[in-house]
């Protein structure tokens, strides 16, 4: 991943995003430490008060745990929790977007469905 200074997003939302992402990949999963904030600075080149803002945004979560000098862990819930909060924050709000857009264009709710389900089909071809 690399990280956009240019993005309306903040750093350290960005860093807590991909740290997500990783969770839900299988790249980390329950009880496995997670990237120090040094690490983290030295991997997207960033000041590591940045780093230990969105890691520490992740605890705040419960998406991550703390062992007291060890360093941050994944939750037994981190998967559960990013998926409800994607889920009802992402996705709804594209989903609203898009609502909003085939309601311009006069697509009725078929067609979109339609729409969605032909997307939905070229998504698993790509991922084979």
């Amino acid at each position: 991943m690399i990280l956009n200074p240019d993005e309306l997003k903040p750093i350290y939302i960005q860093i807590s995003e991909w740290i997500e992402g990783e969770i839900l990949n299988g790249a980390f999963g329950i009880d496995d430490k997670v990237y120090s904030q040094y690490t983290l600075a030295d991997m997207f080149n960033i000041n590591p008060a940045t780093a230990a803002k969105g890691l520490t945004k992740l605890a705040e979560e419960k998406i991550l745990y703390d062992k007291r000098g060890l360093g941050k862990f994944v939750t037994n819930e981190a998967k559960a929790i990013i998926v409800h909060k994607r889920k009802n924050q992402n996705l709804k709000s594209m989903m609203e977007n898009i609502v909003r857009e085939a309601e311009r264009l006069g697509i009725n709710e078929e067609e979109l469905i339609a729409l969605l389900r032909t997307v939905k089909a070229g998504s698993k071809e790509d991922e084979q």
